[in-house]
């Protein structure tokens, strides 16, 4: 096991004191220890907000990028450099918002990569719009007169594309978020775990109220069962069922079929290549760049 301390860093953290990011940041540094992977063996990718300020708080390759753009980002990653664990972890505005026709396709590619969601059912950067989760009726300093659309069921539609690995976990529950997070790094395919933070400061209820409706799911429940998985993650956004929703074995991980085509092992590793040598590589994939310009 490695000591969480060697995840530290000397960035000045930015969030609120006592804010529920603390207690995904915390369980992710010691899910990663637990694992036995160091700072060097794994890369945290994000785009904007407060939760996307996670990777700037941890030991580790980082890449932060555009708002809802951080999974093309991750994919590319992981397809590069296949012994990274790729991880990206971000709020529900960035991932289920301006991200969130990235996330439908990465449920059909099935990267091999791991997404941590904040989810505090409102924009906290810019300080308490409402976001894809927030409930109808809640009142924020955009929404007056209360959100008038039901909120959006992502860790549903990820059941229905059959995303292998969907599950939900609780800022505050330590122990259990840090196992829920392992399994879903270590699991062979895309990972979706919706974590629920409170946002102590903008957010329209207290960690009370969160805290109450974060309950286990029942220890009969079988996570290879669609129609019942759907129908736990539906009890969202008035109950929140914490643990493993649905779980398949890996179907073919994108990327893995590029990489024995190229036959030479991850990009990162090959050497500089001479123009007739990708030429020929193309052709062999059946792939035509475009002609030039006057040829």
């Amino acid at each position: 096991m490695i000591p969480i301390e060697q995840y530290r860093t000397t960035a000045e953290n930015q969030w609120c004191p006592g804010c529920p990011n603390f207690g995904i940041q915390t369980a992710l540094k010691r899910a990663l220890g637990s694992l036995n992977l160091a700072p060097h063996q794994v890369c945290l990718v994000s785009g904007i907000g407060q939760a996307a300020k996670t990777p700037h708080y941890i030991a580790a390759h980082v890449f932060n990028g555009l708002h809802g753009r951080a999974i093309p980002a991750a994919i590319g990653i992981q397809i590069a450099n296949p012994d990274l664990k790729t991880i990206v972890t971000s709020g529900d505005g960035c991932i289920f918002g301006e991200g969130g026709n990235h996330l439908l396709h990465a449920f059909r590619r099935n990267p091999d990569i791991t997404v941590i969601v904040h989810d505090n059912q409102i924009y906290a950067l810019t300080k308490g719009q409402g976001s894809p989760t927030t409930r109808r009726g809640e009142k924020t300093r955009m929404q007056f007169d209360g959100v008038a659309i039901d909120p959006s069921q992502m860790l549903a539609t990820a059941i229905v594309h059959d995303c292998t690995f969907v599950a939900r976990g609780y800022a505050g529950d330590l122990e259990g978020l840090t196992e829920l997070l392992k399994r879903a790094i270590e699991h062979r395919g895309f990972s979706l775990i919706d974590v629920i933070q409170p946002c102590i400061t903008w957010g329209n209820h207290p960690v009370a109220w969160y805290k109450e409706r974060a309950t286990p799911i029942p220890t009969d429940h079988d996570p290879t069962h669609r129609d019942r998985a759907i129908a736990l993650a539906l009890e969202a956004p008035d109950s929140f069922p914490i643990g493993v929703l649905y779980e398949k074995p890996a179907r073919e991980v994108f990327g893995e079929t590029y990489r024995q085509k190229v036959g030479d092992g991850p990009i990162f590793k090959l050497p500089p290549l001479a123009p007739s040598i990708i030429q020929s590589r193309l052709k062999a994939m059946q792939i035509h760049p475009a002609p030039r310009v006057g040829a």
